[in-house]
């Protein structure tokens, strides 16, 4: 969907991405994460030609990104950034529908996708007429995303999308994005300096240092089969165990022949390091594991958690 050929660009001599080869698969949920003024943001804006590349080709869907109108490019990318940038005197749904009314859909179309889109994030209906400044933060954040996605775009960029938002709702709209990929399967792009963000959204995860690509890959090859010491203390020595924790969800290692416990119990869709936590709490062993429905469907021991094959490669 998205290729960088020998991508390079400066800013008054000073270059910001050098010499930059990147492939993002058609439906990949791909984030960019790096040091500061590592070039990610950059690379980001140069897909949809918010900056323009000095050298080398950008390929979109096949074509380079300069054979196409810049109005046009852009109608086929969804933006979202951390500021959400919604015209305050606009309403939800007017702010949702901007990009639909530039492309001229009726009204009653523009209504009606409206509507889905707002199912779709999570915002009650009774919020269709309110303003930016009657919303709370993250709804704000969701109406940007809805307007985004409100053309049913082939990609989406999202710029530190979350970076303002306090760590619940962050975690919320972070959950929220994980689903929405499943769900419409859209090629995604999302920039963000949190590492452990990075790890629970991405399928490719690209790491930047001075303009280049360090290592890129999937979450568990990242923190397993760092390329180099720079990798290795990136994610930190002390805290990828942990980390490769939030990698795998409780359901995938549910004993499912042993009797109901005791206990609140953790649900199968937790991922291990909340599971951890939860064993920490409540100074247990062993946990009830309940499905999306409530019902038991077996234990979590905690002694699983320390023989994952993943977690014997960090600590061997």
């Amino acid at each position: 969907m998205i290729e960088f050929r020998q991508v390079s660009k400066s800013f008054a001599g000073v270059p910001a991405v050098s010499n930059l080869n990147l492939h993002c698969k058609t439906g990949a949920f791909s984030v960019l994460i790096g040091t500061s003024g590592s070039g990610k943001s950059t690379t980001l804006k140069m897909i949809n030609r918010l900056v323009e590349h000095d050298v080398g080709t950008i390929l979109f869907a096949g074509e380079e990104i300069r054979s196409l109108p810049v109005l046009e490019l852009r109608r086929r990318m969804g933006y979202a950034i951390q500021s959400i940038g919604l015209f305050p005197h606009w309403t939800v749904a007017q702010n949702i529908a901007t990009v639909l009314q530039l492309q001229k859909w009726s009204r009653a179309k523009v209504a009606d996708r409206t509507d889905e889109l707002m199912a779709l994030l999570g915002l009650d209906a009774g919020l269709r007429d309110r303003y930016p400044h009657q919303l709370s933060g993250g709804q704000q954040q969701r109406v940007g995303v809805a307007r985004a996605l409100a053309a049913d775009p082939e990609v989406l960029l999202m710029d530190e999308p979350f970076g303002a938002l306090d760590p619940v709702t962050r975690s919320a709209l972070q959950q929220e994005m994980t689903r929405i990929h499943r769900l419409l399967g859209r090629t995604i792009v999302l920039v963000t300096h949190d590492i452990d963000e990075a790890l629970q959204l991405a399928d490719h995860l690209v790491l930047m240092d001075n303009g280049k690509i360090v290592q890129q890959g999937t979450p568990l090859a990242m923190l397993t089969r760092p390329a180099n010491p720079f990798v290795r203390d990136f994610f930190g020595r002390s805290e990828r165990g942990v980390r490769l924790l939030s990698l795998h969800l409780v359901k995938a290692w549910v004993r499912k022949d042993e009797t109901p416990r005791p206990g609140e119990p953790l649900r199968d869709d937790m991922t291990l390091r909340e599971a951890l936590s939860a064993f920490v709490a409540r100074q247990c062993d062993v946990l009830p594991v309940v499905d999306e429905q409530g019902a038991f469907c077996g234990t979590l021991h905690f002694s699983d958690l320390l023989t994952m094959e993943s977690a014997r490669e960090v600590l061997s």
